[in-house]
């Protein structure tokens, strides 16, 4: 990734948030064989349905990239744009998918439409983002694709607009430049900094309360604007969103409604059936701390359940015996 670049605030803008000047709380411990052996820290915050701040821990107001919990903004900004998407291929656009055949069918299968071949995609190759599907894949002889990489889906309806191909990643090109707009809007703040996302996509800051105003701004933007699509299309289609074995896909199913996205350095964003919504953010960047934080936050509001209990679980094993979890720690 390369260096972040600041972007000079908007006159009316506040400057970003300078860093805590001390370490954010414990949100997570690994517990082995009894004995606390690690810590995860990093910041939360909830927002009730009227958008006011529920409550929230550590440092919210510090900008983040959200990396890919950005995906359903980036996925209205395409059909801002005027390329019409809908139904699994609008998930898939809005996906950090596991690499599972059906993701990869859909990919290609979007590129042949659009009269592309996945040459046009200008993602890294890499294997497939679910551990199950790697093993696999690399198993019957494959190699890193980028079409294989997880967001060849938002690739390939980035790269098919009427606007130069070749340069569609740059932040000047004009579907980044409605990109950031898109992500502004829906957050209600300018963005903080620009950066590259891993798959070599302009990459936009927000705060944690800016993340969580997007996700709710999408379920409750009017049926048929763009935001609405997207998230329509996410709830419908989870598992183009993630995959069969992801908790995005897990939550989205058991509570219809809910809209939720992970991003890569342990970021996560949901907005909730009630209308409340949530973001948070791991210090350390550790996703094995993801599944136990967001599952405490969904039993602390009120969403405890089967679904929350699979989402937690985190075993540390010892040789083939379960020693120890990864639990939640506020």
């Amino acid at each position: 990734m390369s260096p972040a670049q600041p972007v000079p605030p908007r006159p009316d803008a506040d400057a970003p948030a300078p860093p805590p000047a001390g370490p954010s709380p414990v949100l997570a411990e690994v517990v082995r064989s009894g004995f606390v052996e690690g810590v995860h820290r990093g910041s939360v915050v909830v927002l009730e349905a009227d958008g006011s701040v529920a409550w929230s821990l550590g440092d919210p107001d510090r900008p983040v990239f959200p990396r890919s919990a950005n995906k359903p903004m980036q996925a209205a900004a395409i059909l801002h744009a005027g390329l019409d998407l809908a139904g699994e291929r609008l998930a898939l656009a809005a996906a950090s998918h596991s690499g599972e055949p059906f993701h990869l069918e859909l990919a290609e299968r979007m590129l042949t439409e659009f009269g592309l071949s996945a040459d046009a995609l200008q993602c890294p190759p890499d294997l497939p983002l679910d551990p199950v599907e790697a093993e696999q894949y690399l198993a019957s002889g494959q190699v890193r694709r980028p079409l294989t990489m997880n967001c060849s889906g938002k690739h390939a309806a980035c790269a098919r607009n009427g606007w130069p191909l070749d340069s569609y990643l740059d932040p000047a090109h004009p579907l980044q430049l409605l990109v950031r707009e898109t992500v502004e809007a829906a957050a209600g703040e300018p963005v903080a900094a620009l950066g590259t996302d891993g798959c070599g996509a302009p990459l936009m800051a927000l705060t944690l309360p800016g993340l969580a105003r997007a996700f709710a701004a999408f379920v409750r933007a009017q049926p048929g604007t763009p935001e609405r699509r997207v998230a329509d299309a996410m709830r419908a289609h989870p598992e183009y969103v993630a995959g069969t074995r992801r908790p995005d896909t897990w939550l989205m199913r058991a509570l219809p409604g809910a809209l939720s996205k992970m991003g890569a350095e342990a970021v996560q964003a949901v907005a909730l059936p009630d209308g409340r919504a949530l973001a948070f953010k791991v210090d350390d960047g550790a996703t094995r701390a993801l599944g136990p934080v967001l599952a405490r936050l969904l039993e602390r509001l009120g969403y405890a359940g089967e679904t929350a209990t699979r989402i937690g679980s985190a075993p540390l094993m010892g040789g083939a015996v379960r020693v120890g979890e990864i639990r939640a720690a506020f």
